[in-house]
């Protein structure tokens, strides 16, 4: 997917920004505010019928079908220019180590760490080229881990990893790297870990997604010369668990 750098002289061209995650919760709030603002949108689904739903959901977007449960198979087309990537779906199914297998600790990692790492990789040149922005929308499981939350929070901790790394490789390419650690928010992805955690799910406790997306909209538009490596995010109500 090629396209010109502008339509005229003096005139910029709408930001293009690659998102996993955009079938719901805070990868859904981004990708409307983005799209309500004219940028352009590439968006990966899970399967063929996912991507029928995005695009009618988002009309002029590019979808990709690409499961992120077999990074191997990832292949992306042509995006340059790509002015962001936005690592933003992400699998949680909690469990003590104990019971734990290893079909559920390979999808963790596969989806919340190895698929970002992949993408991330065939995405760079384009990112570079367009002086780009990385955003890994993470969790404060990647800060601290509680009993049960082991797959899932290696996973987190290890996408910390890999972002911290890349914001020092990239640096000199004008790439900027930012991760943003979001507490509890009120998603479908929190309504099943109430759920296994036999608590009742009230999402007015929670982080509005929207909040979190709008968090991210003020990286993407940081003006050149500033960066913003990581923020957290906590609901005002503290929760122990």
């Amino acid at each position: 997917m090629t396209r010109a750098a502008g339509t005229g002289a003096g005139e910029q061209r709408p930001r293009t920004h690659l998102l996993t995650g955009a079938g719901s919760g805070i990868g859904a709030e981004l990708a409307r505010s983005l799209h309500a603002r004219g940028d352009h949108l590439v968006l990966l689904a899970r399967s063929q019928a996912r991507a029928t739903e995005l695009a009618d959901t988002f009309p002029g977007a590019f979808t990709v079908v690409a499961d992120l449960a077999h990074p191997d198979s990832l292949e992306l087309p042509d995006l340059d220019p790509l002015d962001s990537v936005l690592h933003v779906a992400g699998v949680v199914d909690l469990a003590p180590v104990a019971e734990q297998t290893t079909a559920q600790l390979r999808e963790h990692v596969d989806v919340n760490l190895v698929a970002p790492a992949v993408l991330t990789r065939l995405t760079l040149p384009q990112v570079r080229a367009a002086r780009g922005t990385y955003v890994f929308v993470n969790s404060s499981a990647g800060l601290d881990a509680k009993p049960a939350w082991s797959a899932y929070a290696a996973s987190k901790f290890g996408l910390r990893g890999f972002a911290d790394s890349l914001r020092g490789e990239e640096v000199e390419h004008g790439v900027r790297v930012t991760t943003v650690f979001p507490s509890r928010t009120a998603t479908p992805m929190q309504e099943k870990v109430h759920e296994q955690e036999g608590r009742t799910y009230d999402p007015a406790q929670w982080i509005d997604p929207g909040v979190v997306a709008e968090t991210v909209l003020h990286v993407l538009d940081l003006p050149p010369g500033a960066t913003i490596p990581e923020v957290t995010l906590r609901p005002v109500k503290p929760f122990g668990g």
